[in-house]
C-alpha cells in the first residue's frame, strides 16, 4: 500500500529550462509522479514540452522569478533571494504534515526556505547536494574562509542539516566535509550518482564528425559546457600555449560562461593557431561534439574534492573518451578516473602537468581505455538512479514523524 502524503519538488531550474540541473530534476519528479501525486514549484517561465505534461506526469505550479545574468552577481543574489523566500510562502500553502519537499542547491539560499518550511508543516525534506555553500564560493575565490559571511553560512547550514531528513550526495568526497557540520548525521546521507543522458557505446573517431571537418590536427583535444566560478580557464589556454608548435594536437571549445568569455579574452590577445572556437551547441547535436575529440579536459579550480561534482563527465566516459581531470585525487570525479583506468587527473594550477597529459594521451595507443569508459559509463545508470530515489522518497512517506530530528 502506497503512503498517502504528496511530494512537493522545488527547484528554480525546471523545463523548459534546458540546463542540467533542470533536466534532473524533471527526471526525478517524472519517476515519482509514476506512483505518487507530485507537486513542481518552478522558477522557470515557458510553456511545459509535452513530454512533462499530462496524466501521470507531476503538477507544476510557477513561481515568480526573476532570472539575473551569472555575472550580475549582487541582482542574482537579490532575485534569488526573492525566489526562496516566495517558495517558503507556497510550500506553506502546499505541504501538510506527512509529505515530502525535494529540492536542490540552485540557487544556495532555497535549501534554507524548504528546510524551514518542512519543519514549520511538519513534512519530511530531502535536499540533493550539487555544490556545497559556502565552500564553492570560498572556493571561486568570491568569499574568505574566515569572513563574516562565511561563518554566518556555515552557522545556517549546520541548522539546515540537523533539519533535513536526507542529504543525497552526487559524490562520494561530499562526506568529509558534510560530517563537519555539527547538525549532520552520517545516516542522513544518501549516495546518488548522477548519470550518463547518453546511451553508453564507442564511438569511433571519425574523419567525416562535422566538428571535425575543418581541423587538420590529429588529435583533438575538447572542453565543452558551463565554465562557472569553479572552474580554471587559464590552466586550458596556457597548456594550448604550451602545445601550439605540436601540429599534431588541436583544442577544441565549445561551451558557455564566465570561464568561455575569458578563453575568448586570452585568444584575442595571442592568436593561439592550436585553438578553436565552437557555440554551444544543442542536445542533438551534443554527442557528435562529444565524439569528435580524442580527449576530454575537466578544469576545476583547487580545493573541489566534496564541494562540486561535474556532471558532464558521465557522457564523456558514455561515448568511450578518456579524461583529463584537474582537481585534488580525492574527488569523486578523480576517483572514477583512477579506478577505473580512464585517464589522467592532474594538480590545479599546473599548466605543465595538463599539457603533459596531454601529450602522453596523444602518443598513447592504449586501445582498451574507450571499453573501460563505457563500461563504467553503465554503471552510472538513469534507471539505478530514480529507483533509488524513489526509494529514498517512499522511506520518507512512510515515516512521517519528526520526533526522532528535533
Amino acid at each position: 500500500m502506497q503512503p498517502s502524503g504528496k511530494i512537493v519538488v522545488a527547484s528554480q531550474h525546471y523545463p523548459p529550462d534546458t540546463s542540467t540541473t533542470a533536466a534532473i530534476m524533471a527526471e526525478i519528479a517524472c519517476r515519482l509522479a509514476a506512483g505518487h501525486e507530485v507537486v513542481v514549484l518552478s522558477g522557470w517561465p515557458g510553456a511545459l514540452p509535452a513530454s512533462q505534461t499530462g496524466p501521470g506526469k507531476p503538477r507544476v505550479v510557477a513561481i515568480k522569478n526573476r532570472l539575473a545574468g551569472k555575472a550580475a552577481l549582487v541582482r542574482r543574489g537579490v532575485s534569488e533571494l526573492l525566489f526562496a523566500a516566495r517558495t517558503f510562502f507556497a510550500l506553506t500553502r502546499q505541504l501538510k504534515r506527512g509529505d515530502v519537499v525535494l529540492t536542490v542547491t540552485a540557487p544556495f539560499m532555497l535549501p534554507y526556505a524548504v528546510a524551514a518550511a518542512a519543519r514549520f508543516k511538519g513534512a519530511r525534506s530531502a535536499l540533493i547536494l550539487h555544490d556545497l555553500f559556502p565552500d564553492v564560493l570560498v572556493m571561486a575565490g568570491l568569499l574568505k574562509p574566515g569572513s563574516l559571511v562565511t561563518r554566518t553560512m556555515r552557522a545556517a547550514n549546520s541548522l539546515m542539516f540537523r533539519a533535513l531528513n536526507a542529504v543525497i550526495t552526487i559524490g562520494r568526497d561530499a562526506e568529509r566535509p558534510l560530517l563537519s557540520y555539527s547538525g549532520m548525521r552520517r545516516n542522513k546521507i544518501r549516495f546518488i550518482p548522477n548519470w550518463a543522458t547518453l546511451v553508453p557505446a564507442p564511438r569511433p573517431v571519425t574523419s567525416d564528425n562535422p566538428f571535425r571537418k575543418a581541423i587538420a590536427a590529429r588529435f583533438i583535444v575538447g572542453l565543452s559546457g558551463n565554465l562557472g566560478f569553479t572552474h580554471d580557464p587559464e590552466i586550458v589556454f596556457e597548456a594550448a600555449r604550451l602545445l601550439k608548435d605540436e601540429a599534431d594536437v588541436h583544442f577544441l571549445l565549445s561551451g558557455w560562461g564566465i570561464g568561455f568569455e575569458r578563453l575568448k579574452q586570452l585568444q584575442a590577445a595571442a592568436s593561439l593557431p592550436n585553438v578553436s572556437f565552437v557555440g554551444r551547441v544543442e542536445d542533438s547535436e551534443l554527442e557528435a561534439l562529444l565524439a569528435s575529440a580524442d580527449l576530454w579536459i575537466i578544469p576545476y579550480r583547487k580545493d573541489v574534492a566534496g564541494v562540486s561534482v561535474p556532471s558532464r563527465f558521465y557522457n564523456l566516459l558514455a561515448v568511450g573518451r578518456p579524461v583529463v581531470l584537474v582537481s585534488e585525487p580525492e574527488a569523486e570525479a578523480a576517483l572514477t578516473v583512477v579506478e577505473n583506468g580512464l585517464g589522467w587527473v592532474v594538480t590545479p594550477g599546473r599548466a605543465d602537468q595538463l599539457a603533459g597529459a596531454i601529450r602522453a594521451a596523444s602518443r598513447s595507443d592504449d586501445g582498451t581505455i574507450a571499453a573501460r569508459a563505457v563500461k563504467a559509463a553503465s554503471r552510472f545508470d538513469r534507471t539505478t538512479a530514480m529507483n533509488a530515489y524513489a526509494a529514498l522518497i517512499d522511506e520518507l512517506l512512510r515515516n512521517p514523524d519528526l520526533s526522532d530530528q528535533r
